[in-house]
């Protein structure tokens, strides 16, 4: 392995002619642990030569001039960034670091005037501030054309309150990328004598004698211990201790194997990555090559632990709703409190009662969300106004709600699904159909038959403030409600934009877990025939399917073993505001084949039931 080659410079940092010209002072040497200053005297500001102008803009950096390049390529050497000041421009000559005043008022080189607080650490002459630390210089001390002393600036800021500043004003700038980093504090000097020997080769001038180092507390160097067997025992190899050490001192660190099984290494300022043991030993694999590490397969003994319910239940839901041709969707767990206005809840809805951010990157994603269905219209719209039109998405995540005196919110999983458009791509041998309420409820059907659901029922709602009066169900097993379904109204497709129709279902994930059976009881095949009979009926047409399936149920006729509806029809002969409903029975005894007689009696019997409870007639 080679050595990385530094660029030469040869500008002694020795000489007092600097103190007599100028000074810093630290006000606050926390949150700015090292300062250092050059200066350079009687400098022509121009363009920059073609080499150094090619490689600012080879790493996207826009050329401005000689003595500001220069500052943009030794950072783009270093990872230091660097900052000239029009010396002339500074009042008293001289530099102060310290805290913004709260409310304080700055304009930063890109125009903008900033309002700062005392958190925020300031460059300032004797009189003003002249950049905020670390971020962005200002427009009262800039580099100009008319410049012939420049103040040159090499530091060491704290990089969680460059950042916290970085965030606050909003201001994502090359130097705080790298400030709210971590840079070389050790580096300081070295970067600025680099840069001032180029300013001088490319802007002409003199660079005066000596640097400023306000250095009062120096950091030192970090020391980790490293024991040369763990290595081994890390990385499954023998390296030698000798070719270990090889690799740490490549790699600039200071190797002092006073102890055979505990080495002290010192880590230069350069790499802060380096905190741990750990972080050398990836360091000695990386070096010996991580192809040489041999493959081996993990021992130990194999897991007996019961599988979860809910791991059954998720995979279940995965396997229907794929199988119904949905697709899954994340979307963000951070949202707008308006999010919730935008389906209508109302004010005393508990889903309003949502979890604040403490330092939210928008208002946009200030709280955490409540509700999976904001979301997934969201990704409707976005899916609308790119014209694709048919959509089947379903997410299956947790919301989250306040707990009182509690520190983390309670989280509840829940399953989410819509459906719009039509129900499959235009296809010479299947024409396509436009999805419709019971596309989305025989999904759920289906759901609730491979988990081993049974008893559901979905009763009509106009509660439901998202969903479409009187097109919408609760979802019911027993006197449970399991969640919601029904087409979404059209006040909020309207606020999404979204044209035409669409379906949605709402449903909690514990009650599932709590519900299925993962058991199957086998049934033998029957050795009898089945005999089917079609009833067709009359009744009111607001009445619901369901309850007369349930009707017929609750005869408990032990032959009856299935029934299902085949025809609905509304029209000439029957009458206006009713209609025709076909169901077809299915009959089956375990030990002989049913006569007609024994079919017979047990429909009247049912065609009684049905009349006496809904006032049904039967269909001539």
């Amino acid at each position: 392995h080679q050595k990385v080659r530094y660029p030469v410079s040869t500008l002694p940092s020795e000489g007092e002619e600097i103190h007599r010209k100028t000074s810093v002072t630290l006000q606050d040497p926390e949150l700015c642990p090292r300062y250092v200053a050059r200066m350079i005297e009687g400098v022509r500001i121009g363009p920059s030569p073609f080499w150094i102008k090619d490689r600012l803009e080879k790493v996207g950096i826009r050329s401005i001039n000689n003595v500001v390049d220069v500052t943009n390529y030794v950072m783009m050497e270093y990872g230091q960034p660097l900052h000239a000041f029009d010396f002339e421009r500074l009042e008293e000559g001289r530099i102060v670091v310290r805290r913004a005043t709260p409310g304080e008022e700055f304009v930063t080189l890109d125009g903008v005037k900033r309002i700062l607080d005392e958190e925020m650490l300031m460059i300032c002459d004797g009189v003003k501030p002249v950049a905020i630390a670390g971020v962005m210089g200002g427009l009262n001390s800039e580099i100009q054309e008319d410049t012939k002393i420049v103040l040159l600036e090499s530091a060491y800021f704290n990089p969680a309150n460059n950042r916290r500043t970085s965030k606050k004003l909003g201001l994502e700038t090359e130097a705080a990328y790298r400030f709210s980093r971590g840079i070389d504090y050790g580096g300081c000097l070295k970067v600025a004598n680099r840069a001032a020997q180029l300013i001088q080769e490319l802007a002409g001038g003199r660079v005066v004698e000596g640097a400023l180092d306000a250095y009062p507390k120096p950091i030192a160097d970090r020391l980790i211990d490293l024991n040369p067997k763990k290595v081994r025992h890390f990385l499954g190899m023998e390296i030698p201790n000798e070719r270990i050490k090889l690799h740490l001192e490549n790699l600039e660190l200071q190797v002092d194997p006073a102890e055979e099984n505990r080495w002290k290494v010192t880590v230069p300022s350069f790499r802060g990555d380096l905190e741990r043991e750990v972080d050398l030993i990836e360091e000695v694999a990386r070096l010996e090559g991580y192809e040489k590490i041999p493959s081996t397969l993990p021992k130990g003994p194999p897991s007996v632990r019961e599988k979860k319910r809910s791991t059954f239940v998720e995979k279940k839901i995965y396997e229907t709703l794929l199988l119904h041709g949905y697709h899954e969707v994340i979307s963000y767990s951070f949202t707008s409190p308006s999010s919730l206005d935008s389906i209508g809840l109302p004010t005393g809805d508990p889903r309003r009662n949502m979890v604040r951010i403490l330092n939210p990157l928008s208002e946009e994603a200030s709280v955490m969300r409540t509700s999976l269905i904001p979301g997934l219209l969201e990704i409707a719209r976005y899916n609308v106004s790119r014209k694709n039109l048919n959509l089947k998405i379903f997410e299956l995540r947790k919301v989250y709600f306040p707990k009182p005196e509690a520190l983390l919110p309670e989280e509840v999983t829940y399953l989410t699904g819509l459906a719009m458009g039509m129900d499959r791509e235009p296809h010479w041998a299947f024409p396509p159909r436009v999805v419709d309420f019971y596309d989305v409820k025989g999904c759920l059907e289906a759901l609730f038959e491979n988990l081993g659901i049974r008893g559901v029922q979905f009763i009509s709602t106009e509660e439901v403030p998202y969903l479409h009066p009187g097109r919408a169900s609760i979802i019911l097993v027993g006197s449970e409600s399991l969640g919601v379904l029904g087409e979404v109204h059209p006040q909020v497709l309207h606020h999404y934009e979204i044209l035409g129709k669409a379906y949605l279902f709402e449903i909690q994930f514990d009650p599932l877990v709590a519900y299925a059976k993962e058991e199957r009881k086998f049934h033998p095949l029957p050795k009898y025939p089945s005999v089917f009979r079609d009833l067709s009926i009359i009744v009111e047409d607001q009445l619901e399917v369901e309850r007369i399936r349930e009707a017929i149920y609750s005869l408990q006729e032990p032959l009856i073993h299935e029934v299902n509806l085949f025809d609905v029809y509304r029209g000439t002969p029957i009458p206006e505001g009713k209609k025709g409903l076909s169901f077809r029975i299915r009959y089956q005894a375990p030990d002989r084949t049913l006569t007609d007689e024994e079919v017979n009696r047990s429909i009247e019997k049912v065609l009684s039931h049905l009349r006496e409870i809904f006032k049904a007639e039967l269909r001539q």
